[in-house]
């Protein structure tokens, strides 16, 4: 494929969007006129998958095609090694121009991963205080540990920390697509737009807020499982989260779903500004536009909240891929996050061929090509709520979730897709059971990854404390804006100024 007919190359990433609600495409009680287009034209993957149910491990794996054991990216504090080899890089060695706009919750000194430009700083924090630690078991880490205010808080505000971040977000990725559009880089382009949205806490704007104040769906399917009938991560999950100091209540249940769903609307608008740009710029039919999310939200169901879980809600997100050459249609075979680098790849004509022998990802357009996925589906999870690394395989009508410290779990998703009836133990099902023990077994060795995960941590802690005792240097990422060579400067021609900055000319 030559340079000239390489697509450019958006791709919109939010953040903890449930997957659940794009039964294919966005549910039809949720107001996203943008979304529901761009599924339209889109090829859905409606039974997409983390590589790991938390925002740094999954950023790492959608980046990488790797899984969590692999990047060493294990939780929110992990280090994002400058080796290993993301999307941006192949892109970028293959002649794209790679920009983001956004988080990607980089934790190291390295901010960039082969992105030639960063638009905005991080909305999260680049260094390892946020390390859990398996060496202390049932600890809570009060100043940064998810917990329940984001329920009880839950409702309506013109501005907060987050919508501040996403609006710059969205204003920086526009007016690079302006620029891009003016076409003085002969290159074609890949921008990463990352949203913190629909992320807690649960505060949207009024406007937003408005449009579901009769929604269906304020209110769990699934509603809350006593303590003592939960299965021994989820009691973890409730306990990191303090769940026994909050008296929750249907009322807060209820308003904040209406403002998680109010801040997908948010998001709705943020994404057809991305293509009423490419749009007016007459790139839209030369773009390939990849729509994901990094993991899900519980959203109450259950009884628990935000993610960190393998259960539908923390575990499956939504993915489209809008492409040139790229049938429109849904596609229910189990895929993966993990599947992003290998699709760009195929969709700029790049050959991964047999150097990347690391890569854990399946390229979308072979998935669509055969029916199915080449591979199982494998996730990872070894962060904060956990006391052993866990593991999951999804295929066919199964999911199956290993950790040494709990049961197996096996569900049949297509007979029970609420996950209430744990076939693990049941007699009929143990030959399945044994063929997933047997895979997981092959694909994992847990004795070794536990080890890892534990040494990891402990050199953080080590390293953390003395980082910060004394001068601290900062990792996070500064945007640096060049004042002095924009719009009008001495050492520019105006009149060439005025033209090349036009878009379109001679009309």
């Amino acid at each position: 494929m030559t340079a000239a007919r390489r697509p450019n190359i958006l791709v919109i990433m939010v953040d903890q969007l449930n997957g659940t609600l794009f039964p294919d495409g966005p549910a039809p009680f949720l107001h996203a006129p943008n979304l529901k287009a761009l599924a339209a034209r889109s090829a859905r993957f409606v039974n997409t998958y983390t590589a790991s149910p938390l925002c740094a491990p999954a950023r790492a794996s959608f980046m990488s095609a790797q899984l969590p054991s692999k990047t060493r990216v294990y939780d929110n504090a992990a280090e994002f090694a400058s080796d290993i080899p993301t999307f941006a890089h192949y892109l970028r060695r293959a002649g794209y121009r790679t920009i983001l706009s956004g988080k990607m919750h980089f934790v190291g000194p390295d901010q960039l991963h082969g992105f030639e430009e960063r638009l905005t700083t991080d909305v999260y924090p680049a260094d390892f205080g946020w390390t859990p630690d398996y060496a202390k078991p049932g600890e809570r880490i009060d100043w940064w540990y998810h917990n329940l205010g984001s329920v009880t808080g839950a409702g309506v505000a013109e501005i907060t920390n987050q919508l501040e971040y996403d609006d710059e977000v969205a204003y920086h990725a526009k007016a690079r697509l302006y620029d891009l559009s003016r076409a003085q880089d002969e290159r074609p382009f890949c921008l990463t737009v990352s949203f913190t949205h629909p992320h807690d806490p649960y505060v949207a704007r009024r406007r937003f807020f408005d449009l579901y104040e009769d929604a269906p769906h304020l209110l769990p399917e699934v509603g809350r499982i006593p303590f003592d009938q939960q299965d021994p991560h989820s009691q973890r999950l409730m306990t990191a989260c303090n769940d026994a100091d909050y008296a929750i209540t249907d009322e807060m249940i209820a308003r904040s779903r209406r403002a998680y769903y109010a801040n997908i609307s948010y998001i709705d608008e943020k994404v057809g500004e991305l293509i009423e740009v490419l749009d007016a710029t007459r790139m839209l039919d030369s773009t390939a536009i990849l729509f994901v999310s990094d993991h899900g939200d519980m959203l109450g169901e259950r009884g628990l909240w935000f993610k960190m879980n393998f259960f539908e809600g923390s575990a499956r997100v939504p993915l489209m891929v809008a492409a040139p050459g790229l049938a429109p249609g849904a596609f229910p075979t189990p895929v993966s996050t993990l599947d992003v680098l290998p699709t760009l790849a195929d969709l700029a004509g790049i050959d991964l061929g047999s150097g990347a022998e690391w890569i854990d990802g399946v390229s979308l357009l072979d998935t669509v090509a055969r029916g199915e996925r080449r591979e199982a589906v494998p996730m990872e999870y070894a962060a904060e709520g956990s006391v052993a690394p866990m593991v999951a395989i999804r295929e066919g009508r199964w999911k199956y979730t290993r950790c040494a410290a709990d049961p197996d779990q096996l569900f049949d998703l297509d007979a029970d897709p609420k996950e209430l009836r744990d076939l693990a133990g049941d007699p009929a099902q143990r030959d399945v059971l044994e063929a997933f023990r047997a895979r997981a077994g092959s694909l994992w060795d847990l004795d070794r990854f536990d080890r890892d995960v534990r040494q990891s941590q402990a050199r953080r802690h080590v390293t953390y404390e003395a980082l910060r005792n004394g001068a601290y240097y900062p990792w996070d990422f500064q945007p640096l804006q060049k004042a002095s060579e924009r719009y009008m400067r001495n050492h520019m021609d105006l009149n060439i100024l005025e033209e090349s900055q036009r878009f379109p000319r001679g009309e």
